[in-house]
């Protein structure tokens, strides 16, 4: 069940929406396909929500994350949204784009990136990027801050990234898996509380992250990504795209609450 919030903000007939198989050939030319199968990389952080690892669930929760976070149920997730939802005037311009010499070249650059999973290694390596950036005085970190306005314009970010926290910490506690000491309304006053710290983390994250990924391109390559994203019918593509990666990642994550219940030490928490 998808969110009716989500689906208010793209309500359009089936007649302006793009056909299944074209939705498909345009994830994989933008690379999508490669940002949904990442998102099983996020599993790794569903222990440490619940104040956890996962060498508390035992041996089995390979198995288990891996079969919540199937990659083709999260693909099929994608294109039965998105079937309904993207419009064949913005798929065409965005694969257009995407399918250009530059446009494969990141696609390729982003795909590798999706797949290191976060952590120390591309955040150091982004941050010290980052440094040698601001002393050689480089205008690429105005445009990955560009950057990052044009793929979140919205300002989204933050708050799907607290509504997961709230969807699974709420799904693990209904299924007994932990015992939250807050209610719903204590665990959104704490992440208010929480909010401009975690503004700034993301905020940093975000600029290392774009730092480590674009590093081989050259700054004329990288204005001109920012003013291809910066285009409205992109902005409508991203809009899109945030939400559905959203949905999916809340949707997994509550799925995965609930399957916690399987592995047996579960019951000792």
């Amino acid at each position: 069940m998808f969110a009716l919030g989500f689906l208010a903000l793209h309500m359009i007939t089936p007649a302006e929406a793009a056909d299944r198989g074209k939705v498909a050939a345009f994830l994989e030319v933008t690379g999508f396909d490669v940002a949904l199968d990442s998102i099983a990389l996020s599993a790794g952080d569903a222990p440490d929500m619940l104040g956890l690892s996962a060498g508390d669930f035992g041996a089995e929760w390979t198995r288990l994350s891996e079969a919540v976070f199937d990659q083709k149920k999260m693909r099929d997730l994608a294109l039965d949204i998105l079937t309904e939802t993207l419009e064949e005037e913005a798929l065409s311009h965005a694969a257009a784009f995407y399918a250009s010499d530059l446009g494969q070249r990141l696609v390729l650059a982003e795909n590798a990136a999706h797949l290191v999973e976060e952590g120390d290694t591309k955040q150091i390596a982004g941050e010290r990027i980052i440094a040698d950036l601001v002393k050689s005085g480089s205008k690429r970190i105005a445009l990955y801050h560009r950057m990052g306005r044009a793929i979140d314009a919205a300002g989204s970010g933050l708050r799907s990234i607290q509504q997961i926290q709230f969807r699974f910490l709420m799904a693990a506690s209904a299924a007994g898996i932990i015992e939250l000491q807050l209610d719903a309304e204590g665990l959104r006053a704490l992440q208010r509380d929480q909010e401009a710290e975690m503004r700034m983390a993301l905020r940093a994250a975000n600029l290392a992250g774009s730092a480590y990924t674009y590093q081989d391109f050259s700054e004329d390559e990288i204005e001109a990504y920012v003013e291809a994203l910066e285009a409205p019918l992109m902005q409508q593509v991203y809009e899109l795209l945030n939400a559905v990666q959203f949905e999916i990642t809340a949707n997994r994550f509550e799925a995965l609450a609930y399957r916690m219940k399987e592995l047996g030490q579960g019951e000792d928490i």
